[in-house]
């Protein structure tokens, strides 16, 4: 059974701490990797403080757990994009014509 605060007490916080709210790797993704997964990433770490403030711990650790989330999200997507540009400029690459063999025609 759990101890129920008593009316017109605030809830006491668990013994454990207030849950990373990953606001630095947001803040990093969405300037470096992917903005529109690390604003959401933001904004769902910067809800992480108050919600503790306010003794809604389960709901401060679900935001927590889904800034971490989104912070991973815009990792792997920024990596796809990145690998996935990479084969492209490859491909483009291989099937250009040959431009050094054009050249020296061009010379002689």
């Amino acid at each position: 059974m759990t101890h129920q605060p008593a009316p017109g007490y605030p809830p006491q916080p668990p013994a454990a701490q207030m849950p990373n709210n990953h606001l630095v790797s947001a803040i990093l993704v969405t300037l470096f990797c992917m903005p529109i997964t690390g604003i959401i990433a933001i904004v769902k770490s910067s809800q992480v403080s108050g919600l503790w403030a306010q003794g809604q711990y389960a709901e401060a650790q679900a935001s927590a757990d889904s800034a971490k989330k989104w912070v991973k999200w815009s990792i792997i997507i920024w990596v796809g994009l990145v690998v996935l540009s990479g084969v492209l400029a490859v491909i483009a690459g291989l099937s250009a014509p040959d431009s050094s063999a054009a050249m020296l025609a061009a010379m002689m």
